[in-house]
């Protein structure tokens, strides 16, 4: 089992290079918009909150160089009393700012990730081929929680100290301005510091959390695999694997702790000296009869009070960093163009290319017979001059498919048959559009596919594939996912036709939880309840890819008696690689290098084309090879 790496640039490689976070931040507005409200005001009760600290120095000035220095007792207790009535009213206003944050940004965080869900199910199936399930998944839980983190906690402070600083010096140099400038000198290195350490920390905080999630991605397959790691005694290897992986997460993690440490030192070594140097001052000014003890004190604690804003800076801007690397790597995701922009695309792009005249030989070229207009009269599924590319394909490989030209009449069943790799799969995937063509169309009842909205596309089209995919779920609701408004008389006719009956020996029947991935069940016993969920809807037109493969004879057998009546009341297209499944269709399609390359009834190929009678008695030996 390979580890999957992280697809590049743009889908989580490196960090962007000239990143910028207040930039990347913004981007968070639109979610944060609904809860503004709440979140201004509790930024503005956290500066009342921090206010009201700086407001303690001066009540200390005011009774040290009064009660204390006139020996007035009553003047100590009024002013213990509204020392202690400044630090309730303090502790007080910072819970509720908690309060004012808590619910909304829970809201924010649930919004986001609903979002970003929506649009990986509308996301086109190439963009999941190329994105390992690691990195989405650390994108929907550990970025958009630390997301909620920051506009909960470093957002607020980093505008709560800010004002906090500037008001705390505003004071300290209203009181005695030359102990003030030397709290001030340390400002200039301390900003050269910061704009050094957001440069490297925001490039090491991607790396670490790109590595996240690819260890994400070797957990989950470890998990979803462990049959084939058991089976194969790939345990050693899987846990080097993972191993490797984790200790590159450790090293970049320690990295980021060295460059925190470091800033962190520095941020608190620098105001303690300059501290320091104004306690020295101020005590030999006091001593010299130019300075109050008072105003020392009030000086000194205004100091002191400043110095967790100060020293908050360090790990505040590498929360904010974080907080900055997580919005770019959800919006790697949301700015993903969705299938239905590819709309637009396909719908300024040519219809037909240049070899788009497609079959050669037999009733192969036919699609290309005739106006458009006769085309849409005689409906059925229509592929004209049909040719896919993946996207990512280097410019001088050949499409997949090239000039595809295939006319399926109504109420008619084409088998599509072709050596691996010949894009079969390929093509009853364009069909319900889990992949976009490049070039032609594609019809049904002569409505190109594009025009159709896509809850009605998937309303007349049904598929089924040759690795089914079931839900944690019961077995009734995965295959009533294949018809919204089906009933129980529907499931069970569904049941029927796929040969699904030992649902109902199951512990629940039709509630029984099937598991993850449907692993408590055979692989024969997933591709029935597959094939159900295809023909539970009667769909219009049906898309089936081999879709008895890992059925044994006599059950395969069974399905293909129940499947006929189906097929008559429907227009389908089935990937057939045994001679059995063949014989379900009306005609046979030959799929040779991507073209069409003959189309005819069974016997006829058989008699016509050499390719076809060699796939078809390959599948006979294979067969009768491996059979008892």
């Amino acid at each position: 089992m390979a580890v999957t790496s992280e697809p590049s640039a743009q889908e989580g490689g490196a960090a962007p290079r000239h990143r910028s976070a207040t930039r990347s931040l913004l981007r968070l507005w639109p979610y944060v918009r609904p809860v503004r409200v709440r979140l201004f005001g509790a930024a503005g009760v956290a500066v009342v909150a921090s206010c009201l600290g700086l407001v303690i120095p001066l009540v200390l000035k005011w009774m040290v160089d009064g009660p204390v220095a006139h020996r007035d007792p009553g003047g100590v207790w009024l002013g213990g009393a509204l020392l202690l009535a400044l630090g309730t009213a303090e502790a007080g206003l910072f819970g509720l700012r908690r309060w004012l944050v808590g619910r909304p940004l829970a809201s924010v965080e649930a919004a986001m990730r609903a979002d970003l869900y929506r649009h990986l199910q509308r996301l086109p199936v190439s963009f999941h081929d190329r994105w390992a399930s690691g990195q989405l998944l650390s994108r929907a839980t550990t970025d958009l929680m630390l997301l909620r983190m920051f506009l909960a906690f470093p957002l607020t402070f980093l505008v709560v100290n800010g004002v906090t600083i500037l008001a705390g010096f505003a004071i300290l140099l209203s009181q005695e301005w030359t102990l003030g400038l030397v709290l001030v000198i340390p400002a200039v290195p301390l900003v050269i510091l910061c704009s050094l350490f957001e440069t490297r920390y925001a490039t090491v905080a991607r790396t670490v959390q790109d590595q996240t999630g690819d260890l994400t991605t070797v957990v989950e397959e470890g998990v979803l695999g462990v049959r084939i790691v058991k089976g194969f005694g790939r345990h050693r290897s899987q846990d080097r694997a993972f191993r490797v992986l984790s200790e590159r997460v450790r090293s970049t993690e320690l990295h980021k702790a060295r460059l925190l440490a470091t800033l962190w030192a520095l941020i608190m070594t620098l105001p303690e000296l300059a501290i320091g140097a104004a306690l020295v001052l101020g005590t030999m000014r006091v001593a010299d009869g130019e300075l109050s003890a008072g105003t020392l004190v009030a000086f000194l604690s205004t100091a002191l009070t400043l110095r967790w804003p100060v020293e908050s800076l360090g790990f505040l801007l590498a929360m904010s960093q974080d907080a900055a690397t997580a919005t770019d790597r959800y919006f790697d995701v949301m700015d993903a163009e969705p299938a239905t922009a590819a709309d637009l695309r396909l719908a300024g792009s040519p219809r037909r290319g240049e070899d788009g005249e497609g079959g050669e030989g037999g009733e192969g070229s036919e699609g290309s017979e005739g106006s458009e207009g006769g085309q849409d009269r005689e409906g059925g599924l229509r592929f004209e001059g049909v040719e896919f590319a993946y996207a990512d394909a280097p410019p001088e490989e050949p499409p997949v498919l090239r000039g595809v030209d295939l006319h399926i009449r109504p109420g008619e069943t084409m088998a599509l048959v072709g050596a691996t790799g010949s894009g079969k799969t390929t093509l009853t995937a364009l069909v319900p559009r889990l992949q976009e063509i490049t070039r032609g169309r594609i019809t049904l009842d002569g409505r190109d596919i594009t025009a159709l909205p896509r809850e009605e596309l998937r309303s007349l089209v049904a598929v089924a594939f040759e690795e089914p995919t079931l839900f944690s779920a019961t077995a009734g609701e995965n295959v009533l996912m294949g018809a919204g408004d089906a009933g129980r008389e529907e499931l069970l006719r569904a049941l029927k036709v796929a040969q699904a009956d030992f649902v109902h020996a199951l512990p629940q029947g039709t509630d029984t939880e099937v598991g993850e991935q449907g692993l408590s069940l055979s692989g024969g016993q997933r591709q029935r309840l597959a094939l159900a969920r295809a023909v539970v809807g009667s769909p219009r037109f049906l898309v089936l890819d081999d879709p008895l493969s890992a059925l044994d004879v006599h059950t395969e057998a069974l399905v293909e008696a129940a499947l006929r009546q189906v097929l008559a009341a429907t227009t389908a297209l089935v990937v057939a690689h045994r001679p059995s499944t063949v014989l379900l269709a009306d005609r046979v399609a030959l799929l040779s290098e991507g073209r069409i390359t003959a189309v005819g009834t069974h016997q006829r190929l058989l008699r016509e084309s050499a390719e076809y009678r060699a796939l078809m008695s390959g599948q006979e030996r294979e067969e009768g090879e491996s059979g008892p």
